[in-house]
């Protein structure tokens, strides 16, 4: 090494990044070892529940089914929908991972505030669909509100 870069590099800056990055691995280990986790809010009530079946079909696309009856709310066509196809792919694929099959419907939860949660009893996975922005939560928000062409066939419970 060249002696006359070695002299000219600041000991203190260096010694204070140093320290930084130190007192940074230190504070993350304590947090993470210690078992402290994020501060999470509290679910607002439940004021309306829908129970989901999803079907895929040959041509791609995926008809979103209201469990109680049976009754189609909505089809995705083949290359649409994204969001919604991501979601309930990582679901089914829990759902999998642990020997579970279709039998128990998704729930879809519609709170006093707005927010919707889709939740998995099989697993007890939950998706709190806000995180995702409103475009990605209102996908599912549209799920909630009957449709008029089957709207007889459309349940939408209320807790008990």
């Amino acid at each position: 090494m060249n002696p006359s870069l070695n002299s000219n590099l600041p000991k203190l800056p260096l010694a204070a990044m140093a320290a930084l990055v130190l007192v940074s691995l230190v504070s993350v280990s304590a947090v993470r070892l210690g078992g402290l986790s994020a501060v999470q809010q509290a679910d607002a009530a439940t004021v309306s529940t829908l129970s989901l079946r999803f079907q895929d079909h040959d041509d791609g696309s995926i008809a979103v089914l209201d469990a109680a009856s049976g009754a189609v709310l909505d089809t995705v066509a083949p290359g649409t929908n994204g969001f919604l196809r991501s979601t309930m792919r990582g679901l089914v694929r829990e759902r999998k991972r642990q020997g579970l099959g279709p039998e128990t419907p998704f729930q879809l939860l519609g709170r006093a505030d707005g927010r919707l949660t889709l939740q998995d009893p099989g697993t007890g996975r939950r998706i709190d669909l806000e995180s995702f922005g409103p475009s990605n939560s209102a996908v599912f928000a549209k799920l909630m509100q009957p449709h008029t062409q089957n709207q007889a066939g459309v349940s939408h419970e209320q807790p008990r």
